[in-house]
């Protein structure tokens, strides 16, 4: 599927300085991509990305920065399509793993299959939210290659310059 449009991610304000980098995310891995692998993770909604921050507590949650990412035109691997997920032998249960339970006990998380399987030939996914208490139409972005040529351009929102330029910012 093709994706233009705004996404948004809810940043731990650590990481605000640097919010096109995906450097947090390969320092130990996500559901999406292994320890060392950078990638983005965007949610497609202003609510799913704070859902996703909080993880999935509504009223209590760390300081967070908000960001808007404007995605120029990106083709993505839709997992939200059984047909593709087949195509690709994955299943909506490898997706909805406890990715982190299985990292903690030395086993490799099945949800990594996506990233095994489909990073060569697309640069990201879509996926559903497996926040608690997402909502059935919540729709995640990972990515793992961006700003790389000019069909899959992404730049952050920031026309007053209010983004850190440092972690010391």
């Amino acid at each position: 599927m093709r994706f233009s449009g705004f996404a948004y991610r809810a940043h731990d304000p650590k990481w605000a300085f640097d919010p096109l980098s995906g450097e947090g995310a390969s320092i130990h891995g996500g559901r999406f991509n292994p320890k060392g692998v950078p990638a983005l993770y965007l949610a497609t909604s202003l609510e799913g990305a704070v859902l996703e921050a909080s993880h999935g507590f509504a009223y209590r949650f760390e300081p967070l920065t908000i960001c808007t990412y404007e995605i120029q035109s990106i083709e993505l691997a839709d997992l939200t399509d059984d047909s593709l997920l087949d195509e690709n032998e994955l299943s909506r249960a490898d997706l909805a793993s406890a990715w982190f339970l299985e990292k903690s006990d030395g086993v490799r998380p099945r949800s990594w299959l996506a990233y095994d399987r489909l990073h060569k030939d697309w640069p990201g996914i879509v996926v559903p939210s497996f926040a608690r208490n997402a909502r059935a139409e919540f729709r995640n972005i990972v990515l793992w290659r961006w700003n790389t040529n000019r069909k899959n351009r992404i730049r952050i929102y920031d026309p007053n310059n209010r983004l850190p330029k440092n972690q010391e910012s």
